[in-house]
């Protein structure tokens, strides 16, 4: 829980003081487009893992 806290500030911390609004909202759209994408490697990742996937 002190992890996630300790990344959430730093989330709020990094848009604070940015001042264009339009930059605020890009940013903002980017990096939970990110999240998303980060979040559909580790299932792909997890479910190769259950099914027996060979990585080799």
């Amino acid at each position: 829980m002190r992890k996630l806290l300790l990344v959430k500030e730093i989330y709020l911390e990094g848009f604070r003081n940015l001042g264009n609004l339009i930059i605020k909202q890009y940013f903002k759209a980017f990096s939970w487009f990110c999240f998303a994408l980060l979040f559909v490697v580790m299932y792909a990742f997890l479910f190769r893992l259950s099914t027996g996937f060979a990585f080799s």
